[in-house]
């Protein structure tokens, strides 16, 4: 139980501490370094993939080879085919 609590009060404190730096740079005339390497470090750790598994071990996974099953039956269609031009009205 406490793991969890720890985990997102870290969280929630880096939080605050990368939207003070935002701020602190968008708003005072003040700021420099120290404030653009927290706000450039925080977004930069937000691009990493931390919830990435292995592709077999993932909820959901879809099998190999599935496109190429999707374009080999992509030709057999349920859909009725266009009429022409010059084939009149169609029953409405």
């Amino acid at each position: 139980m406490a793991r969890p609590t720890v985990r997102r009060g870290v969280a929630l404190g880096l939080g605050v501490l990368w939207w003070c730096a935002a701020l602190r740079l968008a708003l005072a005339p003040g700021a420099g370094v120290l404030e653009g390497a927290v706000v450039a470090g925080g977004w930069g750790v937000s691009l990493l993939p931390v919830h990435c598994v292995p592709k077999g071990r993932a909820a959901g996974a879809v099998r190999a080879g599935r496109w190429r099953a999707a374009w080999r039956t992509a030709a057999v269609t349920t859909a009725s085919p266009l009429r022409r031009s010059d084939a009149g009205s169609g029953p409405s």
